[in-house]
This record gives C-alpha cells, sequence and structure tokens, in this order.
C-alpha cells in the first residue's frame, strides 16, 4: 500500500487534527461529535526495549511511580480526582511506548488532563515510596511467574531475542527491581520524558484548540535534551528450549518464527495469515487440533509486531502424550498453508474477521485515541477507515502462500516447551514443513 502525507480529504474523513508545540510535544485529536466522553492519553516513546540490561524493568516502575505521589497530589488525591467524576485512570508499559490514559465526559477534559499532566511532569519520587513498591511489582512478578502461559511466553522471547532488549521482561527480574535507587530512576524519567519523546492524543466530543491551550500550558516549558541514538535492529534466534516443571498438569508450548515490521506493507495480509492459522474459533489450529481431535484446550497464533521486527507464534498446551501429536499436526497446517493457495471462501472469512475487528474496535473513544498514538508511533500519517477496508480487501491467496513460505522454514523456527517434560525433546527435524 502506498504511503502517503496526511490529507485534506482524511482529516475530513476522520475529523483529525495535529499540532505541534516548540519544544517539540505533539498533539493530536480526533473529533466525534455523536459521543459526550473524551478519551486522553500521554504517550511516552519509550518501553522495555530502550532499557539496559541493568535498567530492565525500569520504564515499569516508573509507570507506577508516578501514581504514589506529585508535587501537586497525594496518591489518594490521583486515585480520587478521576473516581470523584465518574471516570477512569489506567496506565500501561508495552515493549516501545509507556501510556497514560484517562477517559471521562467531555465536561471534565480539563480537569482529566490536568491530572495526567501532573503525573507526567510531577512525580515525587520519594524514596520511601520507591521501595514500598518494590515489594508490590515483586509480588506482581511472583503472580505472573505462577501462570504457566506467562513464564512461557517469557522463556520463549527471551530466546527469540536473545541479548536484546525487546527480549527482555518489562516488568524486570527481582535482581534489577531491588537495585533501583532514585537516582537512577531520576536519571532514566529524565532522559526519556521529554518533550520530543511525548505525544498527547485525544479522542471523542473534545475541539482540538482548547486541548492545545490545555496542553501549552502544562507541556511548553518542558526543556528539550536532545534526540536518543536509534536502537539497535534485533536479530531472531531459532531456539529450541525445554524447561521442566514437575508440578505443572500440561504441557505448554510456545513456536514462533521471524515476522514483518509493524509498519511493513504487507501487515494487512500477516494478520489474515494469523487469522486463517490461529486467530479464532474458526481458524485451523482450533478446529483441527481442539474441535476434530480433542488434543488441546487452547491453541491459538498471534502476531508480535514492533518497529523493525516481528514474530508470529503458535502456543499449545495439552497432555505430555498428546504433545508430539499436536506438534505434527502444527507442521502439517504450516506445510499445507506453504503448498496450496487458502480457498476464496476461508480467505472471505479471514477479510471479514479483519474487518469487524477493526471497525468494531475503533467504535469506542478509548480505541480512537489509541489508534492515533499507534498510527503517529509506527507511521507518522493517519489512514482512514475506507483506506483500512481497501487494504484488506486488497489481499490475496497468493500473498498468504508467500508470505507462508517465506516465514515457515524450519531453520528458523523456535520452539520453548514447558512442563513435566522428563526426558521428552523435539528435534529439529521434527519441525519440517
Amino acid at each position: 500500500m502506498e504511503v502517503v502525507t496526511l490529507t485534506e480529504t482524511a482529516q475530513q474523513l476522520r475529523d483529525i487534527e495535529t499540532t505541534t508545540l516548540a519544544n517539540g510535544v505533539r498533539v493530536i485529536t480526533e473529533r466525534m461529535d455523536h459521543v459526550r466522553s473524551v478519551s486522553l492519553g500521554v504517550w511516552i516513546r519509550t518501553g522495555s526495549r530502550r532499557e539496559s540490561a541493568e535498567e530492565s524493568g525500569i520504564s515499569h516502575f516508573i509507570e507506577h511511580m508516578v501514581f504514589k505521589g506529585t508535587r501537586n497530589r497525594s496518591a489518594e488525591d490521583i486515585a480520587r480526582s478521576v473516581d470523584s467524576i465518574g471516570g477512569g485512570l489506567d496506565a500501561f508499559t508495552a515493549k516501545e511506548m509507556v501510556s497514560y490514559n484517562t477517559k471521562v465526559l467531555d465536561e471534565h477534559l480539563p480537569l482529566a488532563f490536568d491530572v495526567l499532566a501532573d503525573l507526567v511532569l510531577n512525580p515525587l519520587f520519594r524514596p520511601e515510596d520507591i521501595e514500598k513498591e518494590k515489594g508490590v511489582i515483586l509480588e506482581e512478578l511472583k503472580m505472573e511467574v505462577d501462570n504457566p502461559e506467562y513464564l512461557l511466553h517469557e522463556i520463549f522471547t527471551s530466546n527469540f531475542w536473545k541479548d536484546h532488549p525487546l527480549g527482555k521482561p518489562i516488568l524486570g527480574t527481582k535482581d534489577t527491581v531491588q537495585s533501583f535507587r532514585r537516582e537512577m530512576i531520576h536519571d532514566y524519567y529524565h532522559r526519556y520524558y521529554s518533550p520530543a519523546n511525548i505525544l498527547i492524543t485525544a479522542a471523542g466530543n473534545l475541539k482540538h484548540p482548547h486541548l492545545v491551550d490545555l496542553v501549552r500550558e502544562r507541556f511548553e516549558g518542558l526543556r528539550v535534551n536532545g534526540q536518543l541514538a536509534p536502537d539497535s535492529p534485533p536479530v531472531p534466534h531459532a531456539r529450541l528450549v525445554f524447561r521442566n516443571k514437575a508440578s505443572l498438569e500440561q504441557t505448554h508450548l510456545y513456536m514462533g518464527v521471524p515476522a514483518y515490521p509493524f509498519p511493513h506493507e504487507l501487515r494487512f495480509a500477516c494478520y489474515a495469515l494469523n487469522a486463517v492459522l490461529g486467530g479464532g474459533m474458526s481458524s485451523r489450529l482450533f478446529q483441527n487440533i481442539r474441535e476434530k481431535q480433542g488434543l488441546a484446550y487452547a491453541v491459538y497464533s498471534e502476531l508480535s509486531m514492533y518497529r523493525d521486527a516481528g514474530c508470529m507464534a503458535i502456543y499449545a498446551g495439552s497432555a505430555l502424550e498428546s504433545t508430539a501429536k499436536v506438534i505434527e499436526c502444527i507442521m502439517k497446517e504450516l506445510r499445507e498453508l506453504k503448498e496450496s493457495p487458502v480457498p476464496e471462501d476461508e480467505l472471505r472469512r479471514a477479510k471479514d474477521h479483519l474487518k469487524g475487528s477493526f471497525m468494531l474496535g475503533l467504535e469506542s473513544t478509548f480505541s480512537r485515541m489509541s489508534n492515533l498514538a499507534r498510527q503517529e508511533l509506527y507511521f507518522d500519517r493517519f489512514f482512514t477507515l475506507d483506506e483500512m477496508l481497501q487494504s484488506i480487501e486488497e489481499i490475496s491467496a497468493d500473498q498468504l502462500q508467500r508470505i507462508a513460505q517465506e516465514f515457515f522454514d524450519p531453520k528458523h523456527i523456535s520452539l520453548t516447551m514447558l512442563g513435566n517434560l522428563g526426558e521428552f525433546r523435539v528435534r529439529r527435524e521434527d519441525l519440517v514443513c
């Protein structure tokens, strides 16, 4: 698909407006006159892939810490401020971004923005709060490690993106979290919470100039501190990893191959291939492994796409005695996608699935607000709904077959297994497809 600059037509169809402050803070809004809510997000262009080995988990730690108190609000004041007007206040850390967001009635936009700006600009990072939050995050780590799917995913990721920050856990590790000190947190915060790294998006019943005035009042004084060095692109590794955990009743496997990065022109075809393979209840993996043979309860495929890399992966959980058969069935599905074009009726279902997912996802102000941020962060432009629908319609069976032939190379397959495995192992020659 040809990438062009934001056109007047696109702005009219989606009513998108953009403003960049003199210091580099970017403001993007999408007006939705038919609603009474506004979703607002402050996005930081950082995340766990920006962290050094010693800093692993610090982006997530800072995301927690800003809620512990600012120069203007206590932790209790922060919690009450949006609760009291019936809104929601949330945050999350991902590999390539951190988000602070809220959804409120349109009349409460000034208060909601004031709270978000306060969180991002004025955190206290008190030493006593840092020590308390270490305990909270260490408990979060324990909770996640008790979840076999989470543990499996982290083991797989650390091996697939070996020796690269993309392979490090977003939460960090017990050792890194315990090592965090105020000076270290303060340094990381000032390095990345800078104007060129800050994006503010909003969608709903609002006026762009009004939000820009609010942003100017709070963010215009933020000092520019230079450009960050570019990320190093990751290199995928095809590793076979087997981890014994005797307490597990099921055997869990995660199998992945390199895929396209998020901005790739064939990303919609990748979505369609994923939908056909294991993206829903009508997918080949679900129908053939679960419904027809009863070999697994959960089986699916998913795409993890970043700005310069990607991974298409398959998860399945089954009894140990069924695992070899599950792997054989997965290989059969991959082989068929390489050898035969997807039939027209199946491709049609995949296209309609994608259309429904995109369109239903864009019905809420929060989804629109998040969509603005993703398109700015990954594309520097905005796609109309018609453009996205057209891109889906242009997907061909030939494209899916060529992508399958490129992706599903036995030499590039990475496999991680977790469970009471005993001596069970899978060889590279078992992964022929």
